[in-house]
């Protein structure tokens, strides 16, 4: 079989205040593969617009395309090669790096590049969020909010999304959702509605522990109104996915969902994808099934 080529597209901050272990990941990755006789160009992005241009290019060139960095990177250069026969490779290098524990991927360079060089591309789904193409999930309520006190925070991996989790909670009223699932519609008041094609969100946390990348469904999980001690104790359960055992935690299954305000409310709730806030409600989850080609291991199942 031919060596493969690759791009990496880089965010440079990736990683936060840990950007330099990262850098030294990268450096380590690219070393390895030039080592096994792969060429290996590496781009760094402006932005996620500009990133997103990068891996187009390097896609119509035919190379592999790495996105370096976090779930926002991942979701970016997944989102702008989705529906197409690019191959892409995510080389886990920011801070929560979800969608790549949902692969299963290696975080040691080595076993990464093994992988990368000689791995079999494998079929997964991708979302559609109001026309923009996402990996992991769609989420509003307080997951948007706490993603949003996540990312502006100094502290790095778990710390950042228990800190701004706590903080977002504190202040958060239950809110009257719609949440339409495949043409039936359901109206909850509560905390949070996800709509997930990957498992994990906010580092490691199992939102929807059922969840598939290629079963062409997505996982809704809605957390209902309950007292605001027990759902500290959800959030707690979420790092083993044993909430969605409680009632007050619901979960669907469908190929389209739509989330809306049910009531309203001060200001206009905002949703957010792959660790990035993307606008406000109401937004539509749409899956899409198989729509990318990524370098992961076989799924064990």
């Amino acid at each position: 079989m031919a060596l493969r080529s690759f791009t990496a597209v880089v965010n440079p901050s990736a990683g936060g205040p840990g950007a330099s272990a990262s850098a030294a990941m990268l450096l380590r990755l690219t070393r390895l593969l030039r080592e096994a006789g792969a060429q290996v160009e590496v781009e760094y992005s402006d932005c996620l617009g500009h990133a997103a241009d990068l891996a187009r290019a390097a896609a119509e060139a035919g190379r592999v395309v790495l996105a370096v960095g976090g779930d926002g990177m991942a979701g970016c250069v997944g989102g702008a090669l989705a529906g197409t026969d690019a191959v892409i490779g995510i080389v886990p290098a920011g801070r929560g790096n979800d969608f790549a524990r949902q692969l299963g991927l290696p975080t040691d360079p080595r076993e990464l590049a093994a992988l990368l060089l000689h791995g079999e591309p494998r079929r997964i789904d991708a979302i559609e969020a109001n026309g923009v193409p996402v990996l992991g999930s769609v989420y509003t309520g307080v997951d948007a909010l706490a993603n949003h006190y996540a990312n502006r925070s100094r502290l790095r991996g778990a710390a950042a999304y228990y800190v701004g989790g706590m903080r977002a909670v504190a202040a958060w009223p239950p809110v009257a959702y719609r949440v339409t699932v495949d043409g039936t519609a359901y109206r909850r008041e509560g905390y949070t509605v996800v709509a997930a094609n990957s498992g994990y969100y906010g580092f490691g946390r199992r939102v929807a522990p059922q969840a598939r990348v290629d079963d062409g469904l997505l996982d809704v999980v809605i957390i209902n109104r309950s007292s605001r001690l027990l759902f500290f104790t959800v959030m707690r359960e979420l790092t083993e996915g044993t909430h969605v055992r409680r009632p007050q935690v619901e979960v669907l299954r469908g190929r389209e969902v739509r989330i809306e305000q049910a009531a309203p409310v001060r200001r206009r709730l905002r949703y957010g994808a792959d660790g990035e806030l993307l606008g406000g409600l109401p937004v539509t989850a749409r899956v899409l099934p198989g729509a990318l080609r990524v370098l992961a291991p076989p799924d064990p199942t």
